[in-house]
């Protein structure tokens, strides 16, 4: 498997932001600017690719506000992203189950919505040996159907579990895309630069294409560091509220536009859209 590298990246790589505007938790009591409509991301979508994201990660809500799995409701938001950006922004979905989703039902609504791409915690569709063969078999489907998963891993431990499949040669892509998560969805969560270690110590495998989201005020910290050492960043509401100088950021734009500036400021460009999917596309060839 091709690995990352352990040090600083010398010459200037274009490095992807990814933006998680609402998640399936928070509300409009945590924050009134959390986007919640497809009228409301598709404006967010606009202010996040002007600022220097090159993906929108989705959640959708039902009429309650709850966190909701639903095609017809993925469909009318990506529908809205799409009519107000066009192809400038890779339009994800999540599959998270946030205790209310069994795996079959995980699996089928991305089978319904078909979207460009999708994000699958292997702790929730394999969490345990006897879920493999299903969720391999989902896997090799969307392969077929050329939809682009990315893994959320929770824990080295993941890596090296989803690295192990690989090595036998069960998983039906070259390689895969892969979500490293410091912290947990905890009231007072605060990640920090070094919880990003375990993930890329001797010991944990690596993947040619990583992304890092994190929680707190530090968020803006962690995903920079991470794209110093090869990494890509997701920021954004779903997580994370804050500033770095620990203030409530007024929107989903104000924090990645500090990404964008603190990758700046490292000589580190923002990917677009276009690159982000090449990258994704050469992890195929």
């Amino acid at each position: 498997m091709s690995g990352i590298s352990h040090g600083f990246h010398s010459d200037p790589r274009p490095v992807a932001i990814a933006v998680a505007p609402n998640g399936g938790r928070r509300t409009k009591a945590d924050h009134p600017a959390l986007p919640l409509t497809p009228a409301e991301l598709a404006d967010t979508a606009i202010a996040c690719r002007e600022a220097g994201a090159a993906m929108i990660h989705l959640h959708v809500r039902d009429r309650q506000g709850a966190h909701l799995l639903d095609a017809e409701a993925y469909r009318d938001a990506t529908d809205a992203v799409r009519g107000a950006v066009g192809d400038d922004l890779v339009v994800q979905i999540t599959s998270e189950a946030l205790g209310a989703y069994a795996p079959a039902q995980q699996m089928q609504v991305v089978r319904d919505t078909r979207p460009e791409a999708v994000s699958l915690a292997l702790r929730e569709l394999a969490g345990e040996p006897a879920d493999e063969t299903e969720f391999l078999r989902f896997l090799a489907w969307l392969a077929r159907e050329r939809i682009t998963p990315q893994i959320i891993l929770y824990a080295p431990e993941e890596a090296t579990r989803l690295a192990g499949l690989m090595r036998r040669g069960l998983v039906p892509f070259e390689t895969l895309p892969v979500l490293f998560v410091l912290g947990r969805y905890v009231p007072g969560q605060r990640s920090t630069p070094r919880d990003l270690l375990p993930f890329l110590n001797a010991a944990t495998e690596r993947f040619p294409h990583w992304m890092l989201c994190a929680f707190g005020p530090r968020e803006t910290a962690c995903v920079t560091a991470a794209a110093l050492m090869g990494g890509h960043a997701r920021v954004g509401f779903e997580n994370n509220l804050q500033l770095p100088d620990g203030t409530v950021a007024a929107d989903n734009v104000a924090i990645v536009r500090a990404t964008a500036w603190a990758l700046e400021a490292c000589g580190v460009p923002p990917a677009s859209a276009g690159q982000l999917r090449d990258l994704w596309a050469a992890l195929q060839a």
